[in-house]
């Protein structure tokens, strides 16, 4: 089961470096490397919180996911993308924006001799209105899910007064509102206000209306629990399937600006990241979604869950805080695999308590 769901990771993997080998030499080839790392690294959560939704998908949605959606994935967000925000920048062509792409300026320089920005130069430029939606549309995925009532509690100490709290009508609405205001005026440069509120406005209204489309088509099975995402569909088909498939792509998309950002640090060759970012490690985090999904480990360890909502919740804020200071990835993946990793131990001691209690009540019904 492994070897089908991952083998076709490993040989797009094998393909990527020797693309790469071939394209920059072992310079390309370490880079690669060192960037499907980072994207898995990053996108632990990411995959958790696909696996959630993509269970509740029939098997022709989620087929669509692994293959259209891989698609969006690899060319969207990390090749296009970045591109796009060129064009928009600098209102240079498609051709013009990769031309500028792969052709930098000598010694890393940030600027051409003439004066104009490099391709690094005008992405990095572009990270408060892109943090800002991404930061918005996680962090109302994440109070969606915090603020809700559920049945099973992780942190009890802090999940249950704010589920309480959750009965406020559109109360994650008002959290989120306020700390786009506190971002944008406090944390946000004077020159990008507008821009921050503009964009934070956008990632919420994203959101909204993706969770309201999907609860429109949503259609309740008998004995459902409510869920986070979009809505808890169940085997999702037609329409709501179409929905929920948005959904992902969306949250796929805000998941990856951290890591898209982040890859300029190490290069800002487009064709590396798209091999490392994308081939690779996209690659690799649809493999370990399914993976979750056929095995059920969501449901064997169920403060999974959990643990990556909460995850969520901190690349939200860091992304928000990142607009005005710069925040070292390794610390964003190192957060979030600590929140995934406590939560997967706390499932391990849960289940281990519910197995010692069976077998105390079994022992006891068996004496005369």
């Amino acid at each position: 089961m492994v070897l089908r769901i991952f083998g076709a990771s490993f040989a797009v993997t094998v393909v990527s470096l020797v693309v790469a080998f071939l394209y920059g030499g072992p310079q390309a080839l370490f880079l690669c490397v060192i960037l499907g790392i980072l994207e898995v690294s990053l996108s632990f959560d990411n995959a958790v919180i696909n696996a959630t939704v993509l269970r509740r998908m029939s098997e022709f949605w989620q087929k669509i996911f692994l293959t259209v959606g891989i698609l969006i994935a690899v060319f969207g967000m990390r090749l296009v993308f970045p591109l796009a925000i060129v064009w928009v920048a600098s209102g240079l062509g498609p051709i013009a924006a990769l031309d500028l792409a792969l052709n930098p300026p000598p010694d890393g320089a940030a600027y051409f001799p003439d004066g104009s920005p490099s391709y690094e130069t005008l992405i990095t430029d572009a990270h408060p209105q892109i943090a800002a939606f991404g930061g918005m549309f996680l962090l109302m995925l994440f109070l969606h899910f915090i603020l809700e009532d559920r049945e099973i509690k992780w942190l009890e100490w802090l999940e249950r007064p704010l589920a309480k709290a959750g009965k406020l009508e559109q109360l994650e609405v008002v959290v989120a509102t306020t700390l786009l205001l506190i971002t944008a005026t406090v944390i946000a440069p004077e020159d990008k206000v507008s821009t921050v509120m503009i964009a934070g406005a956008l990632g919420m209204i994203t959101y909204i209306a993706v969770n309201g489309l999907g609860e429109m088509f949503h259609i309740p099975e008998e004995g459902e629990e409510p869920s986070g995402g979009p809505s808890g569909l169940a085997k999702a088909t037609g329409k709501a399937g179409f929905f929920l498939f948005l959904y992902l792509e969306v949250l796929d998309a805000s998941f990856s600006f951290d890591g898209v950002i982040g890859a300029f640090a190490i290069t800002s060759d487009p064709i590396i990241i798209a091999l490392g970012l994308g081939f690779i490690g996209a690659m690799f985090v649809r493999s370990i979604t399914i993976f979750l999904v056929r095995k059920g480990t969501l449901s064997d360890y169920v403060y999974l869950e959990h643990g990556a909502h909460w995850a969520i919740g901190a690349l939200a804020l860091i992304l928000l805080y990142s607009i005005g200071t710069h925040v070292p990835e390794v610390i964003t993946g190192l957060v979030g695999v600590a929140l995934i990793g406590a939560a997967f131990a706390s499932s391990i001691y849960r289940n281990r308590k519910i197995a010692a209690r069976e077998g105390e009540d079994a022992v006891k019904t068996s004496i005369p």
